[in-house]
């Protein structure tokens, strides 16, 4: 049995059972919280909308309102909200196809990513893209890629770019633990390294590349070293602790501004579903899943909310109700829409809109 080891991170243990057959940590809160109410209440919300989301998107895929792959974001929030809040609204945005939280935490509508899912003419892809290839220009998401790694270089290419036009934004690009067998990868941080770009390579490691873990794929079990054979800044994260992400991204972004070049990130994460929705996940244990449930990066955040009495049990339910309520909206919204036009295939393929050959 296929089994990961991933870091403690001091949130709240939800279920006491697995508390005791697996070592997941007790419930703790620091003395003194480390960011504002604003922001605790910011992370709050942003994950909730994920996760209501996602599991959303699950039920509706298992009543065929979704087809095609669908990769759900479930456990893993933490990796994106923590990054959001480090960055500015100028930076740019890329990942591989487990890619619906991204641009909902940058702001994209629900409505527009759901419809998408649905491959609606209202989607934020037009209904092309479906889950795996979700792109928002107008809040810098640059895009789910569905070729493992490819989004690699790409991230790589577009920091080229930032620091071509002197922008003085980056690009954060994230990829999953078994992407790093990738040549490109490695391609691209040799590039990123010499050019000094403004990048920061993120690892989320989950523990398992599709069904198979990383302690029977790699030698190289701690991801980030892959990093340091190119001089690369490079460190683990606890991502199961928004604040640990959000410091470690501040600091390499801070770096990246200062024109010194690329971070490598590995976020130690854990998903709570499987590769895939096609995935039963029978290569871990219900143990060890009850092990990660228990750390709950969400609950870990309510935790510390309702300690410091930044905001009530009622004011807290309230979010949800409205969360709930803004993913409801977005299903309606989904189901409302028209499919596209056939002629949008010959749309969107070419710069040049009367380009001659297209149907040839």
């Amino acid at each position: 049995m296929d089994t990961v080891q991933q870091p403690d991170s001091g949130a709240p243990a939800s279920n006491p059972e697995a508390k005791e057959a697996t070592g997941a940590p007790k419930a703790t809160t620091p003395d003194t919280p480390e960011f504002s109410k604003e922001q605790y209440l910011s992370w709050y919300e942003q994950m909730q909308l994920m996760r209501k989301f996602e599991e959303k998107a699950g039920q509706l895929y298992g009543q065929q309102k979704i087809k095609g792959f669908c990769h759900l974001y479930i456990g893993q929030e933490a990796c994106v909200a923590g990054a959001v809040s480090a960055l500015t609204k100028d930076d740019k945005w890329i990942t591989a196809y487990r890619d619906h939280a991204h641009p909902l935490a940058l702001g994209t509508s629900p409505n527009a990513i759901m419809a998408e899912l649905f491959a609606k003419e209202t989607g934020c892809s037009k209904g092309k893209g479906g889950s795996m290839h979700m792109f928002d220009k107008e809040v810098n998401f640059m895009g789910g890629h569905g070729i493992v790694g490819a989004q690699v270089p790409m991230g790589a290419g577009i920091a080229f770019a930032e620091k071509y036009n002197k922008t003085g934004n980056l690009c954060i690009c994230y990829m999953g633990d078994g992407a790093v067998r990738q040549g490109a990868l490695h391609e691209a941080f040799n590039m990123a390294m010499l050019w000094k770009l403004p990048v920061i390579f993120v690892i989320e490691n989950n523990g398992y590349a599709m069904g198979t873990s990383v302690q029977r794929t790699s030698n190289v079990t701690e991801l980030y070293k892959l990093g340091l054979s190119y001089d690369m800044p490079s460190e683990p994260v606890n991502a199961m602790n928004v604040e640990d992400v959000h410091e470690a991204v501040a600091r390499a972004a801070e770096r990246a501004r200062a024109g010194e070049g690329p971070t490598l990130l590995e976020f130690k994460t854990y998903r709570y579903k499987g590769h895939s929705m096609s995935d039963p996940a029978k290569y871990r244990t219900k143990e060890e899943l009850e092990d990660f449930r228990s750390r709950d990066t969400i609950e870990a955040v309510r935790h510390t909310i309702l300690t410091h009495n930044m905001a009530s049990e009622e004011e807290l339910n309230a979010i949800d109700e409205r969360i709930k309520g803004q993913v409801q909206e977005s299903v309606d919204f989904a189901e409302n829409s028209a499919f596209p036009d056939p002629e949008e295939l010959y749309r969107d393929v070419y710069v040049e809109e009367d380009y001659p050959f297209i149907r040839e």
